[in-house]
């Protein structure tokens, strides 16, 4: 993929001079408004947008995985990441933009224009594709860096850099695949490019239930797993991207459901406590809790449960399919799924909060904010 690239002095000087730039937040609403009915004339103002933020965000990253502490930077998956990343830089950077076309009327833009946004398109898809293992690979440089230093646990400067860099990996795949989506999928009266702007969360929970008890049976070779209680109203609608929901309930009913069927044990399959899901709308945020009876988490033990590469399961390794994207992970992952589902929720706005009663079980709260204004929180 990028095995031998190297980052030539004159790359370098390109990345520093990006990076002095500040990021340019973007909120759901804007990207609803401005993606509706889109012509060839908005998608180029949109691939324009994306000529000038994409390099500056990846230039920040590069210049930080290049900089971090305790001799992280030095690690061999931490270096190709950073390759990886400047790879997709100077590819955006060399890309010719079509400015000219800037002032033609909305119904007569050449084919140029078309032909235009569709390599610009191809090249952002060859990107997208070639970060999908960034998660993992970064858990996999943690790894390497925690055994050469013998720690049992990163400090609070990795964490908030884990944090600052996943957060804005999510802005990255969300103005690609938005941008993507627009130039790609058929028009679709809910749809504005990846954002649903009447996401059905009844559905989107539903279908989360179903994937998570099926990842659960398989893994505990169980013929039923314990029951999952739905109270939501069915006709309850905002716009959100559906992905980033079904992804931060799927790891938190898998938690919920380990725990559950961890404490009473696999031979009670027709005595489990049902797991309570409930969807309620305020003014501000929709909030959507999940109740659990799986002996709760100790005191002590709740300050850990954001950090990465905490994980309750035996094994200190990453999978062999360590390669697969974001959300692949079996039963348990390596530590990843609440970190990363609460920077899920606080992209539009949200967040995500745990309450445990140690000796009965856990309730997670995940609020989302219905109003769609919110700005990306970027480091």
């Amino acid at each position: 993929m990028s095995a031998g690239f190297r980052i030539s002095p004159a790359l370098w000087d390109k990345i520093h001079h990006f990076a002095s730039f500040p990021q340019n937040c973007v909120s759901l609403q804007q990207m609803v408004r401005f993606g509706q009915n889109p012509s060839p004339g908005t998608l180029l103002k949109a691939s324009h947008f994306l000529s000038d933020e994409l390099p500056v965000r990846l230039a920040h990253r590069v210049k930080e995985l290049d900089e971090l502490p305790h001799n992280l930077s030095a690690m061999p998956s931490i270096k190709k990441v950073k390759n990886w990343y400047a790879q997709s830089f100077e590819e955006l950077i060399t890309f010719p933009v079509d400015r000219k076309h800037y002032s033609c009327t909305n119904d007569a833009w050449p084919p140029e224009v078309k032909d235009y946004n569709k390599r610009f398109t191809k090249m952002l898809e060859h990107i997208k594709s070639r970060h999908d293992p960034t998660v993992t690979t970064v858990a996999q440089g943690v790894l390497e860096w925690k055994r050469s230093q013998n720690a049992r646990q990163i400090g609070l400067d990795i964490q908030a850099w884990l944090d600052r860099f996943y957060m804005s990996r999510i802005g990255i795949r969300f103005l690609i695949g938005q941008h993507v989506a627009l130039n790609t999928q058929q028009a679709h009266e809910d749809y504005v490019g990846i954002i649903c702007t009447k996401a059905n969360i009844h559905d989107i929970v539903q279908e989360a239930i179903e994937n998570a008890r099926f990842v659960c049976e398989e893994h505990y070779a169980m013929f039923k797993g314990p029951p999952v209680q739905l109270i939501c109203p069915r006709d309850l609608t905002f716009a959100y991207v559906p992905g980033h929901l079904s992804h931060i309930c799927f790891e938190l009913l898998k938690n919920s459901l380990r725990a559950v069927v961890e404490r009473f044990g696999v031979d009670k399959e027709d005595h489990f406590p049902p797991i309570k899901v409930i969807v309620v709308e305020g003014k501000e945020d929709i909030t959507i809790k999940i109740s659990d009876e799986g002996g709760g988490i100790p005191r002590s033990a709740i300050p850990l449960i954001w950090t990465y590469m905490y994980t309750t399961m035996e094994s200190q390794g990453l999978d062999q399919n360590f390669q697969a994207s974001d959300f692949k992970a079996p039963m348990a992952g390596f530590g990843y799924g609440l970190p990363l589902s609460r920077l899920y929720a606080r992209y539009f706005g949200g967040d995500l909060r745990l309450i445990s009663m140690d000796g009965f079980g856990t309730d997670v709260y995940i609020h989302l904010n219905r109003l769609s204004s919110s700005r990306e929180p970027l480091p």
